[in-house]
């Protein structure tokens, strides 16, 4: 068929028809089709630019079902486009058409460019948010690029690794090898330099099984931002759902970011570790109602954003925000939770990713302003084929009062856990309760077994990326944000931590000791609680912020990973790895099933017994001894409630853990029985203890203060 010759505008351009899906733009050799959603436009137009950045405007004429479609021969892969909207403009009902705003593509796989924070970037006028800005912002925003799908996996297929056996490592794409001495420097902090052998070697050593990726869906840096000359390093302000950031390809920015982000993904299953992306669909970056107009907004403000009802028949002009970001998503809107499920399942389906963190996952479960767990987005995730068998991760809260969900959310998700976070950051600077860490380390229970889940809903975490690094957490009282110019004002008061004396780095060496030895403790704890250990990149090796707990716009070494040795705690490196090793060669460090504190077999031990430093099993008066600072965790390998894959029963050696968190030594008596009589210190903090000591009954153990020691059974 040839194409129809339309005439708008004094434009005259071949296009045909074309089809109302696939959303965005397909690319085939004969053409390339546009379809986009704007149910409520008047007038669409496809906008190509050339090298030279010359616009070329073709009008859509068809419009189905509310999507605006059309196919023009000729495209090749790497044509940059967007388009133009025309529509009422009447923000009190949601309504933001304007057709001088250049547009991104909600489905476009790749971006070219940035914005540039300037007033045509936005849709109303700066002194007059209810009237329209006529300025035309197409020399001041990003563009979408026309891409061409075709890949060859070599035979890649999903990992699927078990919850019980998953490591999981949060890094930042350009931050963990911005300074990587072994990466060739045109790759340094890019989606290639994340694949190189040095990097992923690394990863396998230390025992990681999961990349958690900070988000690199297309973000771009809020206006305000770069009005002070600092940008969105972290970039939790997602534009694009289903583009790879540009800015972190070493491939330019026409599409050469999507094949180098599929074979970073190769390269690390092939090394058997699994990719999961943070991902945030919770609030976009245009912000709040004075924000840019650079997508949603100018196609479907009014179903794209939650509103505020007004005592009217419509819409006032405030967005309904519980993100702190300026807006947030409607998922019960069709169209919005359509592009969020297209998007994940993109993700896994073409990219290859093995499962995902939401990003203030509670924003996306409220039916109307309430949480409501049976809501679409819920619902549509657990039944659909393809995402309900991924890793999904909530972090379950939001910014308002009645979205804090952790222990809530219904299965197939599971959780970061905050109570853990603070419970170990308590105990390891004596403080808490003795329960509430034996809780903790045990895996939960009382936020996930009385539903039915397992310990493995609890993604144990002591740091992340928003907050201060296990070194910072030892080494500073208070936060130190200055560089971030808001005045030390951002970030938490809330963080848990103890500078050992000194506030910042220190020159005494006992001091230091004692930080390092701290930092081991926090380590090794995390790396053998019952639950999946989240270890944020870095931690093992004593990287720090310099105390700003609240880096998001730190896109310099504050934040970035130092790969140097000089000022590196590799005992700290050395001792994770030992404690992960642990970890993956024994089902006792990582079980799937509840303990019960009772035999798994008859005249057998309990799976699980919490111990005095005394030589006792702990009493009811024990848990209740706010002095107490010392305990221990028998975990029993002989057989594991777990049965193997044919029913089995499963049999491992038996670990005893003690961890001294008080400032004296502590001599520790073993009691008399047939299940703790004697065992070799596999792990151990103290120096006075080092591994291989022969531990019996009839020698009590001198634990020095503030460590660890952990025996396996013989």
């Amino acid at each position: 068929m040839s194409p129809q010759l339309w005439t708008r505008m004094g434009e005259t351009t071949a296009i045909w028809p074309g089809r109302d899906r696939p959303l965005g733009a397909t690319w085939s050799a004969e053409s390339t089709n546009f379809a986009v959603h704007a149910p409520r436009a008047t007038r669409m137009w496809l906008c190509l630019f050339d090298e030279a950045g010359r616009e070329t405007r073709h009008e859509l004429t068809e419009s189905s079902l509310g999507v605006w479609h059309g196919a023009i021969p000729g495209i090749a892969p790497g044509q940059r486009y967007a388009y133009r909207v025309d529509g009422p403009w009447d923000p009190a009902n949601g309504d933001r058409f304007n057709p001088r705003k250049v547009l991104l593509d909600p489905y476009a796989l790749a971006t070219s460019g940035t914005i540039i924070a300037e007033q045509p970037i936005h849709g109303a006028r700066e002194d007059d948010e209810t009237v329209r800005d006529d300025t035309d912002s197409a020399a001041y925003t990003a563009r979408s690029v026309v891409v061409d799908p075709s890949f060859d996996w070599e035979g890649d297929e999903p990992m699927r690794t078990r919850w019980r056996d998953t490591v999981i490592y949060e890094l930042h794409v350009k931050g963990f090898t911005k300074l990587h001495d072994r990466v060739p420097e045109p790759l340094r902090g890019t989606y290639a330099g994340l694949a190189e052998p040095a990097v992923v070697e690394y990863l396998r050593d230390l025992g990681v099984t999961a990349v958690e990726l900070l988000p690199v869906q297309q973000f771009f840096s809020e206006p305000a931002l770069l009005e002070r000359g600092v940008v969105n390093y972290w970039g939790y302000n997602t534009l694009c759902y289903f583009a790879p950031d540009a800015a972190y390809s070493a491939s330019g920015d026409r599409g050469g970011q999507v094949d180098e982000f599929k074979r970073m993904v190769g390269a690390m299953h092939r090394a058997g570790i699994e990719v999961i992306l943070d991902v945030v669909y919770n609030h976009t970056a245009e912000a709040g109602p004075g924000g840019p107009t650079l997508s949603f907004r100018g196609f479907d403000d009014r179903g794209f954003y939650k509103r505020v009802i007004g005592e009217g028949s419509g819409f006032d002009d405030a967005y309904w925000d519980v993100t702190g970001c300026g807006n947030t998503v409607d998922t019960s809107d069709p169209f919005a939770l359509r592009l969020i499920l297209d998007s994940l399942r993109y993700w896994v389906t073409e990219m290859h990713v093995d499962g995902f963190r939401f990003d203030l996952t509670s924003a996306l479960t409220r039916t109307g302003h309430d949480i409501d767990f049976r809501s679409a987005f819920l619902v549509a995730v657990d039944q659909d084929p393809v995402l309900r068998h991924v890793k999904l991760i909530a972090e379950p809260w939001d910014v308002s009062t009645d979205g804090y969900l952790v222990g809530r959310m219904p299965p197939p998700w599971v959780e970061w856990n905050d109570q853990y976070r603070d419970t170990i950051r308590d105990f390891w600077r004596a403080q808490g309760a003795i329960h509430d860490v034996a809780t903790r380390l045990a895996g939960s229970s009382d936020l996930y077994a009385d539903d039915g889940r397992s310990a493995y809903n609890s993604v144990n975490f002591v740091t992340a990326h928003d907050g201060f690094t296990v070194r910072d957490l030892v080494s500073y009282d208070r936060k130190h944000n200055e560089a971030n110019g808001e005045e030390n004002r951002d970030g938490t008061d809330n963080n848990r931590s103890w500078n050992h004396g000194v506030e910042g780095e220190a020159d005494d060496p006992a001091i230091v000791a004692l930080r390092r030895r701290q930092a081991a403790n926090v380590m090794v704890t995390l790396c053998l609680s019952n639950g999946v250990p989240m270890i944020t990149a870095g931690d093992e090796r004593g990287r720090t912020q310099g105390g700003n707990n609240n880096a998001y716009c730190q896109d310099n070494e504050i934040s970035w990973v130092d790969w140097r040795p000089d000022d590196a705690w590799l005992d700290v490196y050395e001792i994770t790895k030992a404690a992960l090793r642990l970890r993956r060669e024994h089902l006792a460090l990582r079980q799937r099933h509840w303990f019960e504190g009772s035999p798994t077999i008859k005249g057998g031990p309990a799976d699980l017994v919490w111990l005095h430093p005394a030589g006792r099993r702990m009493r009811t008066d024990d848990w209740a001894d706010a002095g107490l600072k010392t305990i221990g965790m028998f975990v029993s390998g002989g057989p594991l409630r777990e049965p193997g894959p044919r029913g089995e029963q499963l049999v491992d050696s038996s670990f005893l853990l003690w961890l001294n968190a008080g400032e004296a030594e502590v001599t520790i008596t073993f009691p008399e029985n047939e299940w703790i009589r004697m065992g070799d210190v596999v792990l151990s903090t103290d120096a006075a203890v080092a591994e291989g000591t022969r531990v019996t009954v009839d020698a009590p153990l001198v634990m020095g203060p503030r460590t660890v020691v952990v025996m396996q059974s013989l």
